[in-house]
């Protein structure tokens, strides 16, 4: 609301806080009004960026947001002071200044237990008593009043409880003050939602325009993206079915129809690794290694298929023909960038597509026996590779996209089925990589060199794009002010300095990570 004032909804919302709500989507929305939000602090995890919680203070309103690391999804939210938030339910005030104080306030000001039991919330079942860590005369425990989706603190007077004391005398008596913080959860009381907080299915959607709308809010949201191998790509979705990219094959067209217009469109002009482009042999072994530069810029041999029937002996005039075909090539290409979705995807024409896994099952590699190009126009574009976004806290490229998760279906190993997910450490993930691979290279040498990391410090330049694409600069051109690109100011807790990552590429896959081993995007190709 414009004055402040935020609505609360027990086990869904406060204002346009929603549960389930991505952490890219409250970012944005929270930068979008400076005035209301001056200022949020975010702390995570440098070492469990991906494994552990994700917390936005907001100090200036009293508000805390904790997010879950895997999915980014808000999870619980807290009022810690109720003299900076105007909160309404039912067009009743949750706290008036005027009536908070008294009782063990100790400067503290929140609502009675008199005012949330008779004119908020009504009647509840009794609540637990945590008492004090120290046992001293004054020593004040905590009482937690839990309603459906919502929860109270209350401070009593250790010496004043009793467990066979009712609640409601206690909590009215004078040994209790007011309320010091309150909780908006999913769940039928605190003690019973706690321990699934932050591990159940969010019943709302990611993205607010979505929330409690379904389909009408637009394109359904992606859950979960599934790779299985040569060129094909499974997006799981939250009510519809899934939708299948095959690369090479889908249309921009495709696309918009699926999963709505891109969010923007940048046009590809970046080609700072175009000078590793030599370095490939005539085996696939090279080609489907690290082949960086085969994602940096389309390679005549391997990248469009423009060419003529006799390449090897082109004279050099069809050389200056090719390059100038490689140009219009080049000038052609476009990301479609969907920060909502978590991923770019690149307009090109149509390119060879990656080689199978050795691992993989025979019933999914009889869909592309061939995989040899016809020569195609040069109008027709197809989705060609696609960058998926790992939103780590403390990487260059924070809160340009909202978190998209993975699992790699193609590359099971002997000793371990179960799918490779975004969730895993790159050391992890790789050793299962080296070992299905292995047999893609000549020798143990070849292997090693293949597979070495390529640098990449983000921090230098104006790009925060992913991988070897280095996409241009942030919308507003001010890439190098902030790595959140907020008007107001902005504390991150962590040491900040997770900018600088290194790249390491297998048959299909690029991974780009950062210092702490969290893979923070994967191009698929």
């Amino acid at each position: 609301m414009e004055d402040g004032t935020l609505l609360l909804a027990p086990g869904r919302s406060l204002g346009f806080f929603t549960l389930g709500c991505s952490l890219h989507e409250i970012l944005t929305t929270i930068k979008a009004d400076v005035k209301l939000f001056p200022r949020f602090q975010l702390y995570h995890d440098d070492a469990r960026p991906i494994t552990s919680p994700i917390h936005v203070v907001l100090a200036d309103n009293g508000i805390r947001l904790q997010f879950d690391g895997p999915d980014q999804r808000l999870r619980l939210i807290e009022v810690l002071d109720f003299t900076k938030a105007k909160i309404l339910y039912k067009d009743v005030e949750v706290f008036k200044p005027a009536e908070g104080y008294g009782g063990l306030s100790s400067g503290v000001s929140g609502p009675k237990f008199r005012h949330i039991y008779d004119k908020l919330l009504g009647p509840t079942y009794g609540g637990e008593y945590i008492p004090p860590r120290l046992e001293a005369p004054n020593a004040r425990g905590t009482y937690n009043l839990s309603y459906p989706g919502v929860a109270f603190n209350f401070p009593v007077q250790h010496t004043a409880y009793s467990p066979k004391k009712d609640f409601i005398s206690l909590l009215s008596s004078s040994a209790t003050g007011p309320a010091t913080s309150m909780a908006i959860f999913h769940g039928e009381s605190w003690q019973k939602a706690r321990g699934t907080l932050f591990t159940a299915p969010p019943i709302n959607a990611r993205a607010l325009h979505l929330a409690g709308k379904g389909k009408e809010g637009g394109p359904d949201e992606i859950e979960l993206v599934r790779a299985h191998g040569e060129g094909r790509i499974e997006l799981v979705r939250r009510s519809s079915p899934p939708f299948w990219i095959t690369l090479s094959e889908t249309t921009p067209q495709d696309l918009i129809m699926e999963l709505g217009a891109p969010d923007s469109i940048y046009r590809k002009n970046d080609h700072r690794l175009s000078i590793h482009k030599d370095r490939r042999a005539s085996d696939v072994s090279d080609r489907s290694a690290v082949g960086l530069a085969h994602h940096d810029q389309m390679d005549s041999d391997h990248g469009s298929a423009v060419g003529t029937d006799n390449e090897d002996e082109w004279e050099d005039d069809d050389e200056v023909v090719a390059e100038a075909q490689e140009r219009e090539v080049a000038a052609a290409e476009h990301f479609y960038n969907y920060y909502h979705h978590g991923f770019d995807i690149l307009i090109s024409q149509p390119t060879q597509i990656s080689p199978p896994s050795p691992t993989q099952e025979r019933k999914e590699m009889d869909l592309h026996e061939e995989s040899e190009l016809a020569a195609q126009p040069l109008n027709h574009l197809t989705a060609t590779k696609i960058i998926f976004h790992g939103n780590i806290p403390g990487s260059y490229q924070f809160n340009r996209h909202r978190r998209s998760r993975w699992t790699l279906e193609h590359v099971p190993s002997d000793h371990y089925r179960e799918p490779l997910n975004s969730e895993m450490r790159f050391t992890d993930i790789s050793g299962r990589l080296k070992e299905v691979y292995r047999s893609y290279y000549a020798s143990e040498e070849e292997e090693r060199l293949q597979q070495r990391g390529m640098a990449l410090n983000r921090g230098w330049g104006d790009s925060p794009g992913s991988s070897c694409e280095l996409l241009g600069g942030w919308e507003d051109g001010s890439a190098k002010k902030s790595k959140f690109a907020n008007a107001g100011s902005v504390l991150v807790e962590g040491d900040g300095d997770v900018g600088n990552v290194e790249l390491f590429g297998f048959p299909g896959m690029i991974f780009e990570v950062l210092k702490n081993g969290a893979v923070s995007a994967l191009t698929v190709y």
